[in-house]
């Protein structure tokens, strides 16, 4: 795959999936029109799936709807209402100090930049930019290990780490496809450009792409 079959891969994929239901941050964003809820669904979503992490916001907003509302309760609270998220004793803690630190730092309100969301407990760069895409509306590139993995895969770039993989598409991918580029990458990623044994023989996108490092039981003829 090269620069030039971008706007083809963007196009195509964007027709398979615009059909699935909105990723849950998304939603949240579109219901609530909040940074803070934004953020922190976007922190327990991490290594859980949507459905899980769908249950537990809606137990843990229900409770608590600001970073005062995080300052009140206890650590061991918070992991009762997150449970069973992935890693709940972590984030809890992570939510607990995030209370603090939006207090102390922030006014109590989210900031808008890689560099101050990524001074939050919890947050990386992974977090900080779907945050900055989806609740502030600006150009961002989440990379996840599906993003990084395909983008890799395709042939578009060689990196060897998920941060160089983001400064690398923020070369050379238009600005235009750095929001969507991570929803379509992560549906597909999860459906047929898998880990192991990607299902080449049903890839809309197999024409541009470089199969690199694939060997699968499942590519055309």
């Amino acid at each position: 795959m090269t620069v030039d079959d971008i706007p083809f891969v963007h196009r195509v994929l964007k027709a398979e999936y615009e059909k699935q239901s909105a990723p849950i941050i998304e939603f949240i964003q579109a219901q609530t029109g909040s940074s803070f809820n934004v953020l922190v669904a976007t922190l327990l979503s991490a290594r859980t799936r949507d459905e899980t992490t769908t249950k537990v916001v809606r137990k843990l907003f229900a409770v608590v709807r600001s970073p005062a509302d995080l300052r009140q309760q206890s650590v061991e609270a918070l992991e009762q209402l997150i449970f069973p998220v992935g890693f709940y004793r972590t984030k809890a803690r992570h939510l607990k100090a995030l209370g603090e630190v939006l207090q102390q730092q922030f006014n109590d309100t989210v900031p808008d930049t890689i560099e101050a969301l990524c001074t939050l407990p919890g947050v990386g760069r992974k977090t900080a930019n779907l945050v900055m895409s989806v609740a502030f509306d600006k150009h961002a590139i989440c990379v996840d290990i599906h993003v990084h993995r395909i983008s890799n895969r395709l042939g578009l770039l060689q990196t060897t780490t998920p941060l160089e993989t983001e400064m690398t598409l923020r070369q050379i991918l238009p600005k235009r496809y750095w929001k969507p580029w991570n929803r379509q990458l992560v549906s597909f990623g999860q459906t047929l450009c898998t880990p192991r044994h990607p299902q080449c023989d049903r890839c809309p996108i197999y024409r541009v792409c470089s199969r690199v490092g694939v060997i699968s039981k499942h590519a055309k003829p």
